[in-house]
């Protein structure tokens, strides 16, 4: 690693610290951090991969395993539950324990994971291996992202590299339908998982090259109250989510399973208001920007999962495309995005975040207004390519500019709260847009059939609706970014710039 390095002097009182020999600090050298921002974008897009690519393979799992179609959708809720709920810790513990340190343990617990749901005997095994899965990913993405925002200077360096993440984001949301649909088709289900270990083994092997350990050495405690109501209180809040539609969501057991989250996390709010060393510190909901990427963040999650969501159910269930065919559907989807996140991180130091991301989330509601059209005798060309190569465009100038509006105003100490805050907001907006839009486009469905109406024109009435409502939160998200969005927020961390071992070892 030293061929890849340089050594600077020892500078004290800093609030976060890289690996140190003796009395010299190491710094990572301008080769080192790209290749280091490749593996944590490798990593990043084989977790967000993790999240879509089961859709297309879900028939196929249920034949295998033998899943009610009950239990089925907690192939995805086990990793949605886990993976949301427990982000806040991970961000939090990487500051305090180190980032690279969880980033390895969250790459393990992911790689074990993974060869267990590819193992998977029974429907009980593979809904716990997914739980695994998701707790490695609740501590890979807070801790890569945090690594990633103390590796890169603040400015366009750290643009450029927080573009990359964003875009990784968006193909990957995309590629993991794709890929799905392909890997089921050619191989079989369990291909979905295995295709994992490759990347998480050989991320293991090269990060003690390519990454240096940091820390928040001001971090005094862990604050183990804060720790335990948050991640009750989102992983219930996920499960009232998620299972909303199946008990009802008037039902006795949804309101107690909501009121429950409510209550927890409002003690956390109130917990750490007044905790020494709190796990969230609440000073940063002052910085409007940083609260506002975290609402745009959570309706980006909302609009997309739900939306890749609906347009495979249409595609398998009206248009009777295979697994392979729905996948490679997603080819345009997947490839535009590549083809514009580019110009997106560029645009972005161009333009300046704000008019990017108005750009982005207006393109993302034009995309789904457009898939409203969709028909009963629909084709590929005229009901869903051009709306695929909207959303694909749209998808790199939403994402790019969030990341970096997340960490607007924040200090390198708070850069893992930062991103467990963010992939929450992600990942929580997913798990609500599943719910909402599933749930809109089922209610049409069975009133319609209840009426008389054909199933597939029931169905694709049904699919209409929830990308009408799709289109709804896409433009609040439009809003947000119209009119809580500030400028002069990315410009306010020159003061902290300073206090980053790594500009003070390029001074």
């Amino acid at each position: 690693m030293l061929a890849f390095c340089k050594y600077e002097l020892y500078y004290r009182n800093l609030p976060f610290d890289t690996q140190v020999s003796g009395g010299l600090r190491m710094v990572t050298s301008d080769r080192t951090k790209w290749l280091a921002l490749a593996l944590l974008c490798a990593v990043q897009f084989m977790v967000v991969l993790d999240i879509a690519i089961v859709n297309v393979a879900l028939p196929s799992i249920q034949v295998d395993l033998g899943f009610s179609q009950q239990n089925l959708q907690w192939v995805i809720s086990a990793y949605a539950l886990v993976f949301g709920g427990f982000l806040l810790l991970g961000g939090r513990t990487a500051d305090l324990l180190g980032r690279r340190r969880i980033f390895v343990g969250g790459t393990t617990l992911f790689t074990i994971g993974s060869l267990l749901c590819g193992l998977a005997w029974s429907d009980t095994s593979l809904i716990g291996a997914r739980a695994i899965q998701g707790l490695g990913a609740a501590a890979i993405t807070p801790a890569a992202l945090a690594i990633l925002v103390t590796t890169f200077s603040e400015g366009r360096e750290r643009n450029i590299a927080l573009g990359a993440w964003g875009a990784v984001g968006g193909v990957g949301a995309a590629a993991g339908v794709l890929l799905g649909g392909v890997l089921t088709d050619l191989l079989s289900w369990e291909w979905i998982f295995f295709v994992n270990i490759p990347v998480g083994v050989l991320a293991l092997v090269l990060t003690p090259f390519l990454l240096s350990e940091s820390l928040d050495k001001h971090g005094q405690g862990f604050d183990a109250v804060g720790a335990i109501l948050v991640t009750a209180g989102v992983s219930i809040l996920v499960l009232g989510i998620t299972q909303g539609r199946d008990w009802g969501w008037d039902s006795v057991t949804t309101i107690g399973v909501f009121a429950v989250a409510a209550a927890l996390l409002i003690a956390f709010v109130a917990w750490e208001s007044r905790a020494k060393d709190p796990l969230m510190p609440l000073s940063v909901f002052r910085l409007q920007t940083l609260t506002a990427a975290n609402i745009a963040g959570f309706v980006l999650g909302t609009v997309l999962f739900a939306m890749f969501l609906m347009l495979t159910l249409y595609m398998q269930q009206v248009l009777e495309f295979s697994p392979m065919k729905t996948g490679v559907a997603y080819l345009a989807v997947a490839g535009t995005a590549v083809i514009w996140a580019n110009v997106a991180a560029l645009a972005v130091n161009r333009v300046g975040v704000k008019p990017a991301l108005i750009f982005g989330m207006t393109l993302l509601t034009v995309g789904l207004v457009y898939f409203t059209q969709v028909s009963v005798d629909g084709s590929y060309v005229g009901d869903l390519l051009p709306g695929f190569l909207i959303i694909g465009l749209g998808m790199p100038f939403a994402f790019v500019p969030i990341s970096i509006a997340a960490f607007a105003g924040t200090r390198p100490n708070e850069a893992g709260l930062a991103s467990g805050l963010l992939n929450t907001s992600q990942q929580v907006g997913g798990a609500v847009g599943i719910a909402i839009l599933s749930t809109i486009a089922t209610t049409r469905t069975n009133s319609e059939v209840a009426d008389g109406t054909a199933l597939p024109f029931a169905l694709t009435n049904g699919f209409q609706a929830a990308f009408w409502a799709g289109a709804g939160i896409a433009l609040v998200g439009v809003l947000v970014s119209i009119f809580l969005v500030r400028g002069r927020d990315l410009q306010s961390q020159e003061a902290v710039i300073g206090e980053s071992a790594f500009e003070a070892g390029a001074a």
